[in-house]
C-alpha cells in the first residue's frame, strides 16, 4: 500500500538499540517503565471519553484533555494522538465489529513517518503536516517498487511514478479510493493527520476485518505493508502506547 519498507526496516533496527541500550527501565534516573508487552493484537490503551462525534468543525478537538495527559510520555503530539483517537471512535461506531484501537493508529504512524514529524515537518494545531511529507519514487529501481500515479500519468501523457504522500504514507491511488474528510473542511487530504488517520483505519478495517483478533489485526497490516518486519515494529510501538510509554 505504501513505501514506509525502507524506512520500516531502518525503524525496527533503531527500535530494537534504543530498547536495548535502556533495558526497559525509565531512564535519567525515572521511576522504571512498564514492559512492553508481547503478542498482537496490541492493547486498546487509554478508553476515549465520550464526546460528540458529530460536531462540526476540528471534532478531534474535544479529546485534547484526553490527549494532553498522554503526550509526554507516549512523545506523540497532542493534535496527533487527537486524531488517532478520533478516528478510532468514528470506526466504533461505524464499524463495531472492527475494534481497531487508537494505539495500532499511533504504531504506523510512528514507523511511517514518526507522527508526521519526519525529515523535520511538524503537524499544525489544524492536522496539517507541513512540509509535506513524500516517500522516494517509486519507479522500481533497486529496493523499490515499481507503482504508477495513474491519475498523473493520465494528466502528463507518460509515465508518472507515485510517491507516498502525507504522515501515513498513502499511495496516490489507494487515497484515491479510501480518503476521506475528518476534520469538517470539505476536504480529503494526505497530507492532514486528521484525515489520513481516519482513512487508514478503515482501509485496515476493511482489508482485517476483526482486528481484536491476532488473526485480523496481522492480515490488516499485511494489506498495509506486507513485511513481518514492519508489522513486528508497529507492534512494538502499539504495544508499548499501549502501557503509556514509548518503545
Amino acid at each position: 500500500m505504501n513505501s514506509g519498507r525502507v524506512a520500516g526496516l531502518i525503524a525496527v533496527l533503531v527500535t530494537t538499540l534504543a530498547v536495548a541500550a535502556c533495558g526497559g527501565g525509565g531512564g535519567y534516573g525515572g521511576p522504571p517503565l512498564p514492559p512492553i508487552p508481547e503478542g498482537i493484537p496490541p492493547g486498546p490503551g487509554t478508553p476515549l471519553p465520550p464526546f460528540d462525534i458529530d460536531a462540526p468543525g476540528r471534532t478531534a478537538e474535544q479529546l485534547r484533555d484526553w490527549a494532553e495527559g498522554q503526550s509526554k510520555a507516549l512523545g506523540i503530539s497532542v493534535t496527533a494522538l487527537e486524531a488517532y483517537g478520533y478516528a478510532a471512535a468514528v470506526m466504533a461506531r461505524s464499524r463495531p465489529d472492527c475494534g481497531i484501537a487508537w494505539t495500532t493508529l499511533a504504531g504506523i504512524a510512528r514507523v511511517e513517518t514518526k507522527h508526521g514529524t519526519h525529515g523535520g515537518a511538524r503537524v499544525g494545531p489544524d492536522g496539517k503536516v507541513s512540509p509535506p511529507i513524500r516517500g522516494p519514487v517509486l519507479d522500481g529501481s533497486p529496493g523499490m517498487e515499481q507503482v504508477l500515479d495513474t491519475e498523473a500519468s493520465a494528466k502528463e501523457g507518460h509515465a508518472v511514478y507515485a510517491r507516498a504522500m502525507g504522515p501515513f504514507q498513502f499511495i496516490p491511488e489507494t487515497w484515491q479510493r479510501w480518503g476521506v474528510d475528518a476534520n469538517g473542511d470539505g476536504v480529503a487530504d494526505p497530507d492532514n493527520i486528521d484525515d489520513a488517520a481516519l482513512t487508514a483505519a478503515r482501509y485496515l478495517c476493511a482489508r482485517g476485518g476483526n482486528l481484536t483478533t491476532a488473526e485480523g489485526w496481522q492480515q490488516a497490516l499485511w494489506a498495509y505493508n506486507k513485511s513481518d518486519i514492519y508489522m513486528q515494529n508497529v507492534r512494538t510501538h502499539a504495544a508499548a502506547y499501549s502501557v503509556g510509554r514509548r518503545a
